[in-house]
């Protein structure tokens, strides 16, 4: 049996175009599971998984649960907001007392950058990055380039525009790591203030007219500004950024081609697109949500069958 070159899913720059395949084959597989009236397997009878969750998470920590479930995993949440971390407990230790109840895989999403690598580096459990920071989102760079390979039948050759808060989002970063594996093209596109000064340096063009950027893509992947992200005022009104950076469906309309609209999710309806767009045919936001389950059970047992092995 094929198997990824590494234990833990840290960051999509840490993993091959190979792994990338393997795991979208199993994905297929999983995707047809899940769809049928009994959607479990027994895959990972054997197998527990905890859910470390130092922010805030709705669709992320539902679609690794689910995902768990899926496989007949043994899954225990855990929120640091109910934990010993709030009286001081450092984060390895809070790992390892999870851990000494013989747990095999660790799920963490944390708000600082590095947070996974470096639990990776000093607990022995399989580690996969559910976001830390503004640093990596992985498997939310694979659920969209699945969904891209899905709707398009490749990757490679597609044209990505990445438009809004790239500055301070993990999904931006991941996806343009995973994008151009795949032999993808990405530009970016939002106001200069949100743009990283070295984000060229990645191999990536800065575009900042949206309809050009539109003219432009065969996908565009629509990110939410990260309020909660946010120290200082980085455009002057909501209104103003949605005026420039919204996408609507008379633009959509206007344009000479049909492009495919992505949103990771939560949707700010009015800001970055507009509700008419985010349910048009163009969306394949709810796809992202389903293919999301089947790319975190393949990714969750590929890691597993390492730690059998």
């Amino acid at each position: 049996m094929k198997e990824l070159s590494v234990n833990h899913l840290i960051g999509i720059k840490y993993i091959t175009k190979q792994d990338i395949d393997l795991i979208f084959e199993t994905a297929d597989h999983f995707k047809e599971v899940i769809n049928r009236p009994i959607k479990k397997v027994p895959s990972l009878r054997d197998v527990t998984i905890a859910n470390i969750f130092f922010e805030n998470s709705t669709r992320t920590k539902l679609s690794f649960e689910l995902a768990q479930k899926r496989l007949s995993a043994d899954v225990i949440s855990f929120s640091a907001a109910q934990s010993s971390v709030k009286k001081g407990e450092t984060l390895i230790d809070t790992v390892n007392n999870i851990l000494s109840m013989k747990v095999d895989m660790v799920v963490m999403r944390h708000s600082s950058p590095g947070a996974a690598h470096f639990l990776s580096q000093n607990v022995k459990a399989s580690i996969v990055n559910a976001g830390d920071g503004a640093h990596e989102h992985p498997t939310q760079a694979l659920l969209d380039s699945f969904t891209i390979r899905e709707k398009l039948g490749d990757v490679g050759g597609k044209k990505i525009v990445i438009v809004g808060d790239i500055l301070h989002s993990r999904v931006a970063l991941s996806n343009i790591f995973a994008l151009q594996m795949q032999g993808a093209e990405v530009k970016v596109c939002g106001p200069k203030t949100l743009i990283p000064k070295y984000i060229e340096s990645l191999g990536v063009t800065v575009e900042p007219n949206l309809r050009k950027a539109l003219e432009w893509c065969d996908v565009a992947n629509m990110l939410r500004v990260q309020n909660e992200r946010l120290d200082v005022s980085y455009f002057p009104t909501t209104r103003e950024y949605s005026q420039q950076y919204g996408v609507t469906k008379e633009l959509l309309d206007s344009l000479n081609k049909e492009i495919v609209i992505m949103h990771p999710g939560p949707i700010n309806r009015g800001v970055e697109i507009t509700s008419d767009v985010a349910d048009s045919q163009q969306s394949v936001i709810l796809e992202q949500v389903e293919n999301g389950v089947a790319v975190r059970m393949a990714v969750i047992y590929l890691l597993a069958s390492k730690i059998k092995n």
